[in-house]
């Protein structure tokens, strides 16, 4: 699934191709997504002026006057810039086509994304509303974690893959930051000290960026809007490396599930 750093290496990607530019068209060819996608897009996006696009967490937002465009690449979904002379593929299901008939085409193969238009304030949305803070913003701070995490007896790991605790913090990152902040997917979040979260907010802000600066990683179906895989998987030092050597200590790696996902640590390194 595309993590909020492939999210904005998309984002990154689109940006200088779509932004300010008008919508000339949209081709709807399934609109059975997620959830259906919004029957207004056809009507009401041709016209617009794209004015910014955003992210929010996993979503990309692109606003215009009228209203936001709301995507989601879901478990396997992409956007890729092309042209009409590229034929569609058999999972090529929205083309957004511009003045300059460019064309940001979505492509999801499990249909397991979304594409909303909504003309209300779209940080009031009902996929938006309850979400926590960004991971690389001020917001998120040792305090923060600190004092919401107290009492609670849920693994630390999945405390912080909870999106209305902090967005974006998904397994892989999760794995790798926790082992860069030495600490134990399995603690209780409430047992973890202001200092021990400190560096922990510091690892999960480190390793997000750095994924960011390589564009991702390279998992099986994620590429970036111009079709090419990120980098961050060569840097990876727990994440798909169960029972392998520990890269800091040299003991094996162990694996096992916490919340139906992959837990990979090092029992001797992370406390």
């Amino acid at each position: 699934m595309p993590e909020l750093p492939e999210v904005e290496t998309t984002r990154r990607g689109i940006l200088p191709h779509i932004l300010n530019r008008q919508v000339k068209q949209v081709i709807i060819r399934q609109p059975n997504l997620r959830w259906p996608i919004t029957p207004a897009l056809i009507d009401e996006l041709p016209g617009q002026r794209i004015s910014a696009i955003k992210r929010r967490g996993k979503y990309l937002l692109l606003d215009t006057k009228l209203g936001t465009l709301l995507i989601h690449l879901g478990m396997s979904g992409s956007l890729r810039l092309t042209n009409s002379k590229t034929p569609p593929g058999k999972h090529d299901h929205v083309d957004i086509i511009f003045e300059d008939d460019g064309i940001m085409r979505y492509c999801d193969p499990r249909r397991f994304g979304c594409m909303l238009w909504d003309r209300t304030p779209i940080e009031n949305h009902p996929l938006l509303n309850s979400l926590g803070p960004e991971p690389l913003s001020e917001d998120f701070d040792a305090e923060y974690l600190h004092r919401i995490s107290r009492n609670r007896k849920l693994a630390v790991k999945l405390f912080i893959m909870n999106s209305s605790i902090v967005v974006g913090v998904g397994n892989i990152y999760a794995n790798e930051a926790l082992f860069q902040a030495r600490i134990n997917p399995k603690r209780a979040a409430g047992n973890l000290s202001l200092t021990r979260y400190g560096v922990l907010v510091d690892c999960i802000k480190q390793v997000l960026q750095s994924a960011i600066d390589m564009g991702g990683t390279t998992l099986r179906d994620f590429t970036n809007s111009s079709g090419e895989p990120g980098y961050f998987k060569q840097s990876l030092q727990v994440y798909g490396r169960g029972c392998l050597n520990c890269l800091k200590c040299g003991q094996l790696l162990k694996e096992i599930r916490l919340g139906q996902r992959s837990t990979i640590y090092c029992t001797h390194c992370q406390k």
